[in-house]
């Protein structure tokens, strides 16, 4: 990010009242001692084995490796505690470890145990107003929130404790997305697009500002081009190294409520209030498919780490949708109301979202089990 090009906004990084009052109240209450957030790795493996020891009755259960992709989810376990909508979810890269936040009053971001499936603990104050959105960095140092009170908070995971508030921007942010070597911070507010230095904590650039109204950004797999989704349904391609505006084209007809890249980062895939899910080619801007089904906004997607499966979400449930086709494989209706956020853990088995009902569910695929008849060869 050194050579940012010229045509970017420098600003510099002024603290604030906010920052030092957060710096001295906000930190990390843990339901339980700082040992226990160092919880056991969740590994899910499945077994091919024989229930009965009589050939004739056996049953083979199939190992989840053999699942081609998340086709059959269902309901495992459902958090409670939110006393407003759950805007935002975030795994840690281990997976151990799930990151909540909506429209508390109190502004409150809330971290489960995913092993013994209850709260680990909270951040208290984390914001004035509702959280918008939440990013672990990938090496797992840094947890990121953004708000509808025009803040960045930056907590660290090594020592529990609150480190910055960026207080550039002047209306709410709505977006959050880090480089995959998690030295780099963008933002995506109704005010624009701001770019951090999350390594060094402090602000490198301004990439587009007021005329542009982002609800998404996204950030490619290799770290070098951000995609972002604006109010008026456009979706454009920025160089995130220089700053430079590659293209932008109209992808819907209302907002672009959700963005994100496939994991082999060919394909890039928008949800809009337009009510349909797009899938497009991310070199020639081509649409692959359109994905229609939901009676409402999608507001949330989440895309499988096998990059085979992709969720989309909103009023009518969750949608479990086929990225090779197109086609629909399942609809989810454990949540009483909207559903306003979804993440995939880093394993691709388990689908955490949350809704207005003020619940966190999480999914899993189920395998397939075969009834088979094993006969003795004589």
């Amino acid at each position: 990010m050194k050579n940012f090009h010229h045509n970017l906004i420098k600003s510099k990084f002024i603290p604030s009242i906010l920052s030092q009052i957060l710096a001295s109240k906000s930190k990390i209450f843990l339901a339980k001692k700082l040992s226990l957030v160092l919880i056991g790795a969740v590994s899910i493996v499945g077994i091919t084995h024989l229930i009965s020891g009589k050939p004739a009755d056996a049953q083979v259960t199939v190992s989840p490796i053999a699942v081609k992709n998340f086709a059959n989810p269902q309901l495992k376990h459902t958090f409670k505690g939110h006393k407003g909508a759950v805007k935002s979810l975030t795994f840690s890269p281990d997976g151990r470890m799930l990151v909540s936040g909506g429209s508390d009053n109190e502004g409150i971001i809330r971290l489960w145990n995913l092993k013994k499936k209850k709260r680990l603990g909270e951040i208290r104050k984390a914001h004035q107003e509702s959280i918008q959105s939440l990013v672990i960095s990938p090496d797992g140092k840094h947890l990121v929130s953004c708000s509808t009170d025009n803040s960045v908070n930056i907590w660290s995971l090594e020592d529990y404790k609150f480190t910055r508030s960026f207080q550039g921007h002047t209306s709410n942010v709505l977006s959050l997305a880090v480089t995959p070597d998690s030295q780099v911070l963008v933002s995506g507010a109704l005010d624009g697009i701001r770019i951090w230095d999350l390594h060094k904590q402090r602000p490198l650039g301004i990439l587009t500002r007021f005329n542009d109204v982002i609800h998404a950004v996204a950030i490619s797999p290799d770290g070098r081009k951000l995609i972002s989704g604006d109010g008026k349904g456009i979706v454009k391609l920025w160089d995130l190294k220089t700053g430079r505006l590659i293209r932008g084209y109209k992808a819907h007809t209302g907002e672009v409520k959700a963005i994100e890249f496939t994991p082999n980062g060919d394909s890039l895939i928008t949800a809009s209030s337009d009510r349909t899910v797009k899938m497009w080619n991310f070199n020639s801007g081509q649409v692959l498919h359109t994905l229609t089904g939901h009676n409402n906004s999608v507001i949330a997607i989440a895309v499988n780490p096998d990059g085979k499966t992709l969720a989309s979400a909103g009023k009518d449930g969750i949608k479990i949708w086929d990225l090779t086709t197109g086609n629909l494989l399942k609809s989810l209706y454990g949540h009483s109301d909207w559903v306003s956020s979804l993440a995939f853990s880093p394993d691709g088995k388990m689908l955490a979202s949350g809704g207005f009902d003020k619940t966190v569910r999480l999914w899993e695929n189920k395998a397939p089990t075969l009834n088979a008849r094993l006969k003795n060869q004589k």
